[in-house]
């Protein structure tokens, strides 16, 4: 069996983590073991302890960092492991581990080094509009900024070939979205875009708020001045 990490940023995730981990366990992909890894940035509630208790890999922040600081512990964490591949989604709920495989397909079938999972090929709905609003804003930036067609920019759900993951470079604590695009892209790995599912977090708060702009735009800018 190959093994593919399962990478999962959590802060105050205990009303979903356990539900996600069972959902990811019950995920079939012939010949290899999906083996998930929970970086918890600084939970003050269960969520690594019923993390452990499902059997997944914990990565503990001490104090909160940040998504994009805990997205590169997770990748970091993966590529030190015999992993081939990495998927990486969000704690919410909002992403379904059923879309793994599919996900994961065009980095098994060689066609693509790091995959976005599109959650409006797949139809988005019930998505609030201010956040369909800045999604498309912030889409459109990064399609500019690439030169290439993108559709969810910001989507909580991708996969990575070993080499992406071992490569990438995160260069805001705060958050990863475009900036890793930006990286990936730049050093010549192949993008390509699936289908997924979306729902609504039915538990927790976003950590995306009014300031995300002013905090996501001095990234951008960081990441396309940077070598």
């Amino acid at each position: 069996m190959r093994r593919i990490s399962v990478v999962i940023p959590a802060k105050d995730e205990e009303a979903t983590i356990g539900e996600l981990l069972e959902g990811i366990s019950k995920v079939v992909l012939d010949g290899h073991e999906l083996c998930p890894i929970v970086v918890d940035d600084g939970s003050t509630d269960a969520t690594a302890a019923i993390a452990r208790r499902h059997g997944a890999t914990v990565v503990a922040h001490p104090k909160n960092k940040g998504l994009g600081a805990a997205v590169r512990t997770g990748l970091r964490a993966a590529v030190e492991t015999d992993a081939i591949a990495v998927a990486y989604l969000d704690a919410d709920l909002e992403y379904s581990p059923e879309d793994i495989p599919r996900l994961l397909g065009p980095i098994l079938g060689g066609r693509a080094d790091y995959v976005l999972g599109s959650r409006f090929l797949g139809g988005v709905r019930g998505m609030r509009l201010y956040r369909r609003v800045g999604n498309f804003a912030f889409t459109a930036l990064l399609s500019a900024l690439t030169g290439r067609r993108i559709t969810d920019g910001q989507t909580g759900m991708r996969a990575f070939s070993r080499e992406a993951a071992g490569s990438a470079e995160i260069v805001h604590d705060y958050n990863y979205a475009q900036v890793l695009t930006l990286d990936l892209l730049r050093k010549g790995f192949r993008l390509e875009e699936v289908p997924i599912r979306y729902k609504v977090r039915e538990h927790g708060e976003s950590f995306i708020r009014w300031s995300y702009p002013a905090k996501v735009l001095p990234a951008i800018w960081r990441e396309l001045r940077s070598p």
